[in-house]
């Protein structure tokens, strides 16, 4: 029995794999067998990253990042029995607006997937006359209708909560700039009705740890635990060869998620293995989503790999949140309520 609570359906049949018994730092270890997904999946794609995936129906769902032989990114949809081994609908997925008309963006990158109540919603970094967070939602994932962009550009990695806090949708996102944005920090905003967007929080900053000194961006949706919001997010370092990416984690509070709790000072996850070290974009491990479950508290992470490759990584509640709270380092600006 886990000492801290998921809340979140239970997922008996999730993918798994026991803790091995050797790990010298996080409490998060790697699939064996990974990279999940390998290079060419599927016709006219090249590469599949950074993507997130979601229990549906007893089996599970995904939005793909599929980077096309083109070099243009779209969303494509993927179904697995197992969230380990899947199969990928051929053309992208085919965005249509509140008439049912087609409308597609130009591109479309690093999707999440979130449901809040009986809707699954996605977003993405798109071109809105500048990189900004497209959105769309579903019921059935058969039809895929767009919704307003929450903010102007320049917007990247934006991630839905999976439930209303205070009776508003929250929305996590880090500002940006025209180019590959060598700064960023995390806030958070609320909208009563997934349309207008606004009460805008800082939630944390970039630190000193030298694997998130240039920048940090949201990763997988928050997962509600009974010591509050538990974040994978993504930390990143400029070092003379170009970025590293590394997963982070910390803790929001469950009814201000722009106060930060615990945040651990360590990375959780960094390059270290061949497909996390070597590939389109050296370097990355990049978190997009996590699958849960409450009656054992085992959580799996899966993250992109070098922009070429899915992995995945296992933990649990009780040993990263511990994980968390036992290296914690937080500031003022972190604890704070994020308003100036």
């Amino acid at each position: 029995m886990s000492k801290v609570q998921l809340i979140c359906p239970e997922v008996s049949n999730m993918p798994w794999q026991e803790n091995p018994g050797n790990l010298v730092n996080a409490p998060i270890w790697r699939y064996t067998e990974n990279p999940i997904i390998g290079r060419n999946p599927v016709k006219n794609v090249a590469r599949i990253f950074n993507s997130a995936v979601i229990p549906y129906e007893g089996e599970f769902i995904g939005v793909f990042r599929g980077e096309q032989t083109n070099g243009i990114s779209f969303i494509y949809l993927g179904r697995s029995k197992d969230g380990i081994h899947w199969d990928f609908d051929e053309n992208k997925i085919p965005f249509v607006d509140e008439e049912g008309n087609p409308f597609m963006p130009i591109y479309a990158y690093d999707p999440r997937l979130v449901k809040i109540e009986d809707t699954y919603y996605i977003m993405w970094c798109q071109d809105f006359y500048g990189a900004a967070i497209g959105m769309a939602k579903t019921t059935d994932f058969k039809t895929f209708t767009r919704i307003e962009n929450p903010f102007l550009p320049y917007n990247r990695n934006a991630v839905l909560f999976p439930r209303k806090v205070n009776g508003k949708f929250m929305m996590l996102s880090r500002p940006s700039d025209t180019g590959h944005t060598p700064f960023g920090d995390i806030f958070v905003s609320e909208s009563p009705d997934m349309v207008y967007w606004g009460k805008h929080r800082h939630v944390m900053s970039k630190s000193r740890e030298w694997w998130e000194s240039l920048k940090i961006g949201g990763g997988a949706a928050p997962i509600e635990t009974s010591e509050g919001w538990l974040l994978f997010y993504h930390g990143v370092a400029g070092t003379c060869n170009g970025y590293v990416y590394s997963i982070g984690g910390a803790i929001l509070d469950i009814d201000n998620p722009s106060i930060v709790k615990y945040r651990c000072e360590n990375f959780l996850l960094t390059p270290e293995a061949w497909y996390e070290e070597r590939g389109f974009v050296p370097n990355v491990c990049f978190p997009c989503a996590t699958i849960c479950d409450s009656a054992t508290g085992r959580i799996a992470i899966y993250y992109g790999a070098a922009d070429s490759y899915v992995g995945l990584a296992f933990t649990t509640a009780d040993q990263v949140i511990d994980y968390i709270k036992a290296h914690s380092v937080v500031t003022s600006d972190d604890t704070e309520i994020g308003i100036r």
